[in-house]
C-alpha cells in the first residue's frame, strides 16, 4: 500500500494548489468505519454488442475463480506493485476495445506518473487482461465520471470500466455485466470530529446527518452514488439529508476542501475514502 500511496501524491499535492496556500486546521482526515450503502460494481457494456457482455461475464467468472482478481486487489489494499496499464491511441481502422473511464477514483481507475497514456488501478489493469483476451489493442478513454455511461450508451466506447455502482438509471445506457466488487459510501469527517463517535450503525449516522440544514457542507465526486446519497434520489432509493451537497471533479480535491475547514464533511465510495485520507494525511506529516 506503501508504494501506491506514493504514487497519488503528485494528483494530492495538485489538490491542495487549487485550494491556496495556509490550510486550516484540522490538518487530517478520519473516515468513520460505517457502511452507509450497500452497493455492486459492474462494468457498462454497449447494449448494441451483447456478444461482449457474454465475453466480458465469462472473463469476470474466470479470473475470479483462478485467483487472478484477487492477485490484482492485493496490488492495491496489500503491498503489491501496481501494473501500470499503457492505452493505444484510437484508430478505427484497427481492432480496439474502446473503455470508458474516470481516471481520478483510485484505487480503481488513476493516471501514473507525467505520461496521460499510462493509467493504474484494479479496473484498468482487468481492462489490459480483458483487451488480450479478446485479441484486441486497448484503448482508454479518459472523461468525466457522469459521461462515462452516456459515451457507451453513444457507441463511442465499447465498455465503461470506472468503478460504476449498478443502478436502474444507467442501464438507460449500457447494458451491466455481472457484479465483480461489492462497495459501499462511507464519511469522512475532520480527525478532530466526534459526533459520530458513538454511532453503531448507518441509521445513526443519517439520524445525526438529518438534525442538520443548509449551513452544513458535504462534498461528493460529481455523478457518484455518494452525490445522490446526500441530495437524494427517488430512482436511487435515497431520501437524501437537508444540507449543502458540494460536488468536486474527484474525491481528492472534496477532501483536501475538507481540510481547508470548507466544507464539514465528504461521502464517497469506500475504497477511494481509505486511499485517499491515508495518502493526503501522509503529506500533512
Amino acid at each position: 500500500m506503501k508504494k501506491l500511496v506514493a504514487l497519488v501524491l503528485l494528483l494530492i499535492m495538485a489538490a491542495s494548489v487549487l485550494t491556496g496556500c495556509g490550510a486550516k486546521e484540522p490538518t487530517t482526515a478520519k473516515v468513520i468505519e460505517i457502511e452507509l450503502t450497500n452497493e455492486e460494481y459492474a462494468f457498462g457494456v454497449d447494449k448494441t454488442q451483447p456478444e461482449l457482455l457474454k465475453q466480458v461475464n465469462a472473463f469476470i467468472k474466470q479470473i475470479k475463480e483462478d485467483g487472478t482478481f484477487e492477485e490484482i486487489c492485493t496490488r492495491y489494499f496489500g503491498d503489491g506493485t501496481p501494473v501500470p496499464v499503457t492505452s493505444a491511441a484510437l484508430d478505427t481502422n484497427k481492432d480496439q476495445l474502446v473503455v470508458a473511464t474516470n481516471a481520478a477514483f483510485e484505487p480503481f481507475e488513476f493516471t501514473g506518473g507525467g505520461d496521460s497514456n499510462t493509467y493504474l488501478g484494479i479496473d484498468m489493469e482487468i481492462a489490459a487482461l480483458l483487451a488480450k483476451h479478446l485479441n484486441k489493442e486497448l484503448v482508454i478513454q479518459n472523461m468525466d465520471f457522469d459521461a462515462v455511461c452516456l459515451a457507451v450508451g453513444q457507441q463511442k466506447c465499447d465498455i465503461a470500466m470506472a468503478g460504476l455502482t449498478i443502478n436502474e438509471e444507467r442501464k438507460e445506457y449500457v447494458t451491466f455485466s455481472d457484479s465483480y466488487y461489492t462497495a459501499s459510501q462511507k464519511l469522512i469527517v475532520p480527525s478532530t470530529n466526534t459526533e459520530f463517535d458513538n454511532c453503531a450503525d448507518a441509521a445513526s449516522i443519517e439520524a445525526i446527518l438529518n438534525q442538520k440544514d443548509k449551513s452544513s457542507k458535504v462534498g461528493v465526486q460529481n455523478g457518484t452514488t455518494g452525490q445522490f446519497y446526500s441530495e437524494g434520489d427517488e430512482g436511487w432509493g435515497f431520501a437524501g439529508f437537508p444540507v449543502t451537497t458540494v460536488g468536486y471533479k474527484n474525491g481528492s480535491l472534496a477532501v483536501q476542501d475538507l481540510l481547508n475547514g470548507n466544507i464539514n464533511y465528504v461521502i464517497i465510495d469506500s475504497a477511494p475514502a481509505a486511499f485517499i485520507t491515508e495518502s493526503i494525511n501522509a503529506l500533512q506529516k
